[in-house]
């Protein structure tokens, strides 16, 4: 229709453990309809099979649209990611190590912008956005799901760091390692992520096998299930007291799908920071349920070119002693 203006699409892609995803978002944060594809990915999953499911996925994604009305690509990864090199490592995918991601995607988009960004900091950044940190000029955003990650926001910027890593909450260490135990033993991640909360269930005697029958004997009684629940949630908020306490945080924000393995996961997560945080400014920090369903990394991605204002103008550096492809 003559004096129609076409629509400004992001295709936004979204690289994770278990799946990649990508979709068209337009400057609203609406996904356009039919552009939503996601394909399985995995650790053991080949390395040109990864290669070859993010490409059709994104490919599948931008047959959606006239590809005029597509001004840029941004992509969330799993990390460690390495800004300056364009490139992912995922930790749960071994063998997608140095992985182009970013020129990868240019070739599909070629003269358009190509950013990445971790995807935690897409999901802190979708919050700010569209979802439940919106205003607040310092917050964290979390996912606790097959993993557990994060992003920050401090003075209303996007907190990418030095090589674009800021964020790694899953990865910090809340814990005192036992003698002989390996540093990954003593992380967020593995303390409260839903596959090692199963894990430590079952170890104490719980005959469950998944985060969705940890759900069903929790809201029935089981003091086992409850025990694994609140363990998680009190590592949660163990994290956000302490990076509350370094960040003066106004809010965290926390979404993923274990999460809703219990109705009261949130409060327990707040009740944890009121007891184990130190200061009372940083006792103060909200604690609240993510606003956007489930579609933070997506939006978070498109938000790298939707709302480039809030990623800063400093260039990232080269990740040093980089890993190269096997």
């Amino acid at each position: 229709m003559s004096g129609t203006i076409a629509p400004r699409l992001v295709l936004a892609v979204d690289v994770g453990g278990t799946k990649v995803e990508s979709a068209l978002v337009d400057s609203q944060g609406a996904i356009a309809h039919g552009s939503l594809y996601h394909g399985l990915t995995g650790p053991d999953t080949a390395r040109g099979d990864l290669a070859a499911t993010i490409e059709r996925v994104a490919r599948q994604s931008l047959h959606a649209a006239d590809p005029l009305e597509v001004i840029g690509v941004g992509i969330g990864s799993a990390g460690p990611v390495d800004l300056g090199g364009g490139t992912i490592s995922p930790k749960n995918m071994p063998n997608l190590v140095a992985f182009d991601i970013r020129d990868r995607m240019s070739a599909l988009l070629p003269g358009k912008s190509a950013v990445l960004r971790l995807d935690g900091t897409c999901i802190a950044l979708a919050e700010h956005w569209l979802g439940a940190t919106q205003g607040a000029r310092h917050s964290m955003s979390m996912v606790v799901s097959t993993g557990v990650g994060g992003g920050l926001i401090v003075e209303g910027q996007l907190v990418s760091g030095r090589t674009g890593n800021a964020g790694h909450i899953g990865q910090i260490q809340i814990g005192i390692r036992l003698a002989g135990a390996s540093s990954d033993a003593a992380t967020l991640e593995a303390l409260a992520s839903g596959p090692q909360t199963v894990r430590w269930a079952r170890a104490q005697g719980w005959t469950g096998n998944s985060g969705e029958q940890l759900a069903v004997d929790g809201a029935a009684g089981n003091l086992l299930a409850l025990a694994a629940i609140r363990r998680s949630a009190t590592a949660v908020g163990e994290a956000v007291a302490s990076v509350s306490t370094l960040l003066d945080l106004e809010v965290v924000a926390i979404g993923g799908g274990f999460v809703k393995v219990s109705a009261d996961y949130i409060d327990l997560v707040a009740s944890a920071v009121r007891e184990s945080a130190v200061f009372d400014y940083a006792r103060a920090v909200r604690v609240v349920p993510s606003a956007l369903n489930g579609a933070g990394p997506l939006l978070g991605a498109a938000a790298l070119i939707h709302r480039a204002d809030l990623l800063g103008a400093l260039p990232p550096l080269p990740l040093e002693n980089s890993a190269s492809p096997g």
